[in-house]
This record gives structure tokens, C-alpha cells and sequence, in this order.
């Protein structure tokens, strides 16, 4: 255990984090995405819903300031004008941290997943519940 980061966040995701550089995109999935088959790297959080890993992950992940939406998320049916009660939850967890969002259709957002530094498969039982985040810089007056 360590103080201020939340127990979701074991070993080997903190490694995955810290490992990734300025740009690299993760991928948090849906319980029925084809993780296995379409991660580079591959890290389960089984009996973890979505939000829950979600914000655990933004307590310590900067996120990209220099794009538009640093945060890009499945679409209900792979549309981008519709969304489920999901997509609401992540887009008010985002907007909660003053960040922006972007719906992608499937044919946009399925080849990030599969090209993203890592994969982490939830539980998560709604479907299109799929989300990329994108890592941003910590500037060196942030540091501690």
C-alpha cells in the first residue's frame, strides 16, 4: 500500500504509467472487447467496472494539454452522436477534472485500442464501454 494512490492501481499498472512517454495512449476496455487479441501489452483488472479504474488512473496520469480531447471514448451502437449512461458517467468524470472528451465511431477509435501502448481489460458489463487516455508531461516546475 502507498499513501495517495489508490489501491486499484497495483504493481504492474503503476510500472505501465510511469513506463509510458509523452503522446503514448491507454486503453481501458469493456468486459467483452477482445482484449487478448488485440493488446500490444495486456493488463487485467477483473472485477473492476470501468469508472472505477478510470479514476483511479486520473489521480496520477497527467493527460495531454496540447491536444483538443485527451480522453477519446466509444460511442453507443458506434455512433458518435449517440451515447448510453456509460459514456455520461466518463464524460462527467472528465468534465468533473476540467478535461474534454471526444465520442469516436468504432472505425476510429478500434485501431487507436489496438496500436495503444497498453490494454487493461475491466469487468465492465456495458457495452461500448471502451476508452483511450492520452499522456500528457509533467512540466518540471510541477515536479515535487
Amino acid at each position: 500500500m502507498l499513501i495517495g494512490i489508490p489501491p486499484l492501481l497495483g504493481p504492474e499498472l503503476l510500472f505501465t504509467l510511469r513506463a509510458m512517454g509523452h503522446g503514448d495512449e491507454i486503453a481501458l476496455v469493456d468486459g467483452n472487447y477482445p482484449a487478448q487479441a488485440h493488446a500490444q501489452r495486456l493488463l487485467r483488472a477483473d472485477g473492476h467496472g470501468l469508472e472505477a479504474v478510470l479514476e483511479a488512473i486520473l489521480t496520477v496520469l497527467p493527460l495531454d494539454e496540447d491536444v483538443p480531447a485527451p480522453i477519446l471514448r466509444a460511442s453507443l451502437n458506434n455512433d458518435p452522436a449517440q451515447s448510453g449512461a456509460i459514456h455520461q458517467r466518463i464524460d462527467a468524470l472528465a468534465a468533473a477534472r476540467g478535461v474534454r472528451v471526444q465520442p469516436l465511431a468504432g472505425a476510429d477509435l478500434y485501431p487507436r485500442i489496438r496500436a495503444a501502448h497498453t490494454i487493461i481489460a475491466t469487468s465492465e458489463a456495458a457495452l461500448f464501454a471502451n476508452v483511450l487516455l492520452r499522456k500528457g508531461v509533467i512540466r518540471a516546475g510541477d515536479m515535487g
